[in-house]
């Protein structure tokens, strides 16, 4: 199967991992806000790629601008996306017949990973019609894939080509395919205008799908940029922004994204209502990333180390910072249930700064919010006046559990945990506030008072309650208000 990166007719996209996330709580000001910071190459990395496809029979294409030179690597160090716009250096012009910079060849070492020649790049037979320069980079003794450094007479912007070949490929077919396949159709397509390969004189776009933004630009739409930047070189892939999200998608339709988009604004003034927040969020934006496939999905929780969830629908990746689902055969708006349950883990991830949130009320409110107007214990669970009692008795449990106690035991035992944690969600929202001289008004409050203060979920869930005394309250008016439904 010939790989016809331009026309993208015979590949499938697959679209950039956004780089790994470290949080930081950071008091500026008299306020706190979260800060993420990256390894500084993985940044460079992520921003330097604008195109991987894939076949069917293990071949990929990477196309990557060689527009900045890749920073300096100091282990350990990692950086806010504001100072690694800052601290940018532009890649120096590369001159025909004259020595190759440094960066140049650590930029190409560095996105294409083969032996490159420790000589000077060698042309190419004839120089294709529309390019300015073309230069291949594979080591002598190296036929595992193709290593193309171009530009086009549009443009001064130089980008590199990496073929990683299938086992068995006849390398000279390959490169002849290369070079009359890929280098003649990219000069004059679609592609090279999305990524920017021409210059804007040149091009029938307008805009550059994936400019960078000025360096002074604020760390959320550095974000923005970074995800809009992740599938600009696709035309099958969507961005649909708001000012506190965006929606990356390549669902064949738009019904589904606009519910989508809808839902998100109104669920996320939903969440901050029930679980306020004093952390500044103006520097963070709510990513969620839709495929229309189930095969994409799986590919995103392999990336993840995820697969163990390959049963779900949608998840949240708090280290890639996005909430990845897949239109599955259950309809749409079975996926927007479990996209509200996952986006309320997505918004208090950042609500707490990433410090872990106990299970009882991470995942009791998720399920809340999945379906915010539903008391259906569901099937299974007995919610009798004496099932309740029973359920009373347990209830006391899931208030010390860590996540791996939570998810632990059957299937049964593990929804119970999860209907438990979800009737206390219930109960706070809907009970708590009528009980008298309201004993639990400031719950929430003092258990992230406390959880900002100590990192620890058990003890945040101690100081929620304050005392025994209040505890053994807390479930005999929760078994109250469960008794009269």
């Amino acid at each position: 199967m010939l790989l016809l990166a331009a026309s993208l007719v015979f590949v499938e996209p697959a679209p950039l991992d956004m780089p790994r996330a470290e949080a930081y709580l950071v008091s500026e000001d008299g306020r706190q806000r979260l800060e993420d910071r990256y390894d500084k190459l993985d940044l460079w990395i992520s921003r330097a790629v604008v195109g991987r496809w894939s076949d069917d029979d293990g071949r990929v294409f990477i196309l990557a601008a060689l527009a900045e030179e890749p920073p300096s690597v100091d282990l350990g160090v990692t950086v806010t996306r504001t100072d690694s716009v800052a601290a940018a250096v532009p890649m120096k012009r590369v001159r025909p017949n004259h020595d190759v910079p440094r960066a140049y060849r650590r930029a190409i070492e560095l996105l294409a990973p083969t032996a490159l020649t420790d000589e000077k790049p060698r042309p190419p037979r004839q120089l294709p019609r529309g390019y300015r320069d073309v230069d291949y980079w594979q080591h002598p003794t190296n036929y595992s894939a193709v290593v193309c450094a171009f530009r086009l007479k549009a443009s001064d912007r130089w980008f590199l080509a990496y073929w990683a070949l299938a086992e068995g490929d006849d390398y000279t077919e390959r490169m002849t395919a290369f070079e009359e396949t890929f280098l003649v159709s990219f000069k004059d397509s679609e592609l090279a205008e999305r990524i920017g390969a021409v210059s804007p004189a040149a091009s029938r776009s307008r805009t550059t799908p994936s400019a960078r933004p000025a360096p002074r630009t604020s760390e959320r739409e550095l974000l923005r940029a970074d995800a809009r930047h992740s599938v600009a070189a696709y035309p099958n892939w969507h961005v649909t922004d708001a000012e506190e999200f965006v929606v990356l998608d390549d669902l064949p339709t738009r019904g589904f994204v606009e519910s989508l988009t809808n839902e998100f604004a109104m669920m996320r003034a939903k969440y901050a209502a029930a679980v306020p927040t004093d952390i500044d969020g103006s520097n963070v934006l709510a990513v969620a990333r839709i495929y229309a496939s189930r095969t994409e999905y799986l590919d995103a929780l392999a990336v993840d180390d995820a697969t163990n969830m390959a049963w779900t629908a949608a998840y949240w990746s708090p280290t890639r910072r996005e909430l990845v689902a897949h239109l599955s055969p259950s309809g749409e708006e079975a996926l927007l249930k479990t996209i509200r349950h996952e986006a309320f883990h997505q918004y208090l991830s950042y609500a707490t700064s990433m410090i872990a949130v106990s299970p009882w009320l991470n995942e009791g409110y998720a399920q809340y919010f999945e379906d915010v107007d539903s008391e259906d214990w569901g099937d299974g669970i007995d919610t009798t006046d004496d099932g309740i009692a029973r359920l009373a008795d347990v209830l006391p449990s899931i208030f010390k559990m860590d996540y791996e106690q939570f998810y632990a035991g059957t299937d049964f035992e593990r929804n119970l945990k999860y209907r438990l944690a979800w009737s206390v969600a219930v109960f706070l929202e809907k009970g708590a506030e009528k009980v008298r001289f309201q004993p639990f008004k400031n719950m929430k409050r003092d258990y992230f008072k406390s959880l900002f203060a100590d990192h620890d979920m058990r003890l945040a869930s101690y100081a929620a309650f304050g005392d025994v005394d209040t505890f053994k309250l807390f479930v005999r008016e929760w078994k109250t208000f469960w008794k009269s439904r």
